[in-house]
């Protein structure tokens, strides 16, 4: 029973998170359409704030919160469980609120003196409502998502991408907006009405859910003890979320000067991030909307895993996870070197991301299973593991971005070759501490015959790609996509690494 509703969740949520994603994929396309290059690199410097400020406010509480709700549900105990959704709520609003308002009126030098540029003052203003609902909204998915409640959260953020285009439409003709400045703060408005539109929806949920409950009288705990419980998970991943918010913030902001370092104009840099990170990036990580499901569902399951002492059953689903995702990033890699720059006609109807989106893709094997480790080591209690290799990597992260993006022959490309060496790094010192738990048994041969499989089926397609030329740009591109996709989905059912 265990095992079917793992996998019926995971195929709810993924399906769920692959047509948020699309969503999602969309608004990027339409965004850099309406914003350019340029204006694709002042929405991504305005993000890591953003992400900054969420990370201290939430970061590690839906997984806490999923945790503890999966193990009161178990106990039938929905007295303590609703309990603590309302203490970390009354908390959660208390801390976001103060922080966001701290944010509003300091934006003004977060903007001129942090990123440095004062076009994005307005943008970083209008995010501060958005992280206070985002705060409130995580404890509610938390909450479905450890009592297996996926369905209509699902719907939830379906709905929110899918009227995102519409909404900035709208405001765009509204406000009349043409400036790059005017543009990205419009952007966020349509951000912060869709993340509004989000926890209003899941209150109501959860409001309707709650009712229906017979509430078994136990033992109630105390505010306090009930806070202090998901503090001690959450509070090491939001220690973690901060710092590593902290790195990719200083990141993204270190990056534009050392291109201009290399010998680039401010306008250039920009134009090569957004290309980069904005157009190219996309591309290579749409298949990590599966990676996010699983790392969400992992953490409850491997949590009910461990407190049995099943730990055969725990390498058996690991080993699973990883081998799914290794297969995810080797085809995703043939896909992006074997067509790039018809990549980058489809989806953003330019010629000149092909470069980017090859070089973006030859990390995706490592970087997708490095990814996963997270919701492994949540799931096995690890949380102070993920913090302190997260700040290893980190640091790894920004001495590398800072010296190879001011070398004028690698300059943007410098992201590819960071995100190779922090990966690697990464896996090899999480997986070190997954078998410290547990014996995964990995076997290096078998997965040598998966690259060497990725090597021959790339080899295979590209003569399948010559053979097809007759075809439209987007035909051709789908073929290969979906034949790419189900081939290495059959070796994943087929195949398995013991």
């Amino acid at each position: 029973m265990i095992e079917n509703n793992f996998y019926r969740n995971s195929i709810i949520l993924t399906a769920s998170n692959l047509t948020t994603g699309i969503l999602g994929f969309i608004f990027s396309i339409y965004l850099s359409k309406v914003l350019g290059p340029e204006g694709m690199a002042l929405y991504g410097l305005v993000m890591p704030i953003y992400n900054l400020f969420i990370c201290l406010m939430t970061a590690g509480v839906v997984a806490a919160i999923s945790k503890i709700s999966a193990i009161y549900s178990t106990n039938n105990d929905y007295g303590n469980l609703f309990k603590t959704m309302r203490t970390v709520a009354f908390f959660n609003f208390i801390w976001s609120t103060l922080v966001g308002i701290l944010v509003f009126f300091f934006s003004s030098s977060i903007g001129t003196y942090w990123v440095k540029d004062e076009r994005t003052i307005n943008a970083i203003k209008i995010t501060c409502p958005s992280m206070i609902f985002i705060a409130l909204s995580n404890i509610l998915k938390g909450y479905f998502y450890g009592t297996s409640k996926i369905a209509i959260p699902a719907f939830v953020d379906i709905l929110e991408k899918g009227v995102r285009i519409f909404v900035i439409a709208f405001l765009i003709y509204f406000f009349n907006a043409t400036s790059l400045s005017s543009l990205v703060t419009v952007a966020y408005i349509a951000l912060c009405i869709g993340e509004f539109q989000s926890l209003a929806l899941l209150y109501i949920y959860y409001r309707r859910l709650s009712k229906k409950i017979r509430i078994i009288p136990k033992k109630k705990e105390g505010r306090a003890q009930l806070l202090f419980d998901v503090l001690l998970i959450s509070l090491p991943l939001c220690i973690t979320g901060f710092l590593t918010s902290i790195f990719y913030t200083t990141s993204a902001l270190v990056v534009p000067r050392r291109l201009i370092a290399a010998g680039f104009e401010y306008s250039t840099a920009l134009a090569m991030i957004g290309k980069y990170a904005g157009m190219a990036l996309t591309i290579v990580t749409f298949p990590m909307v599966i990676i996010t499901s699983l790392n969400t569902l992992l953490i409850p399951d491997l949590s009910q895993t461990m407190n049995k002492k099943d730990y055969y059953s725990a390498a058996v689903r690991i080993r699973g996870i990883l081998k799914l995702v290794f297969l995810l990033g080797i085809c995703t890699t043939i896909i992006c070197v074997l067509i790039p720059s018809s990549l980058g006609q489809m989806f953003f109807n330019r010629t000149d991301l092909g470069a980017y989106i090859k070089a973006a893709s030859f990390g995706a094997p490592i970087y997708f299973t490095s990814l996963t480790m997270f919701g492994i080591l949540n799931g096995l209690s690890k949380q102070t593991i993920i913090l302190r290799n997260s700040i290893i990597t980190e640091i790894v992260e920004l001495i590398s971005l800072y010296t190879l993006t001011s070398i004028p022959s690698i300059n943007v490309f410098g992201y590819a070759i960071t995100a190779v060496i922090v990966s690697s790094l990464s896996l090899a010192l999480n997986l070190y501490e997954v078998n410290k738990s547990i014996n995964l048994n990995i076997s290096l041969s078998v997965v040598i015959i998966y690259i060497l499989f990725g090597f021959l089926f790339f080899y295979i397609l590209s003569i399948f790609s010559s053979l097809i030329v007759g075809l439209s740009l987007v035909v051709k591109n789908l073929i290969i996509i979906i034949l790419c996709f189900s081939i290495f989905t059959l070796v994943a059912l087929k195949l398995k690494i013991e």
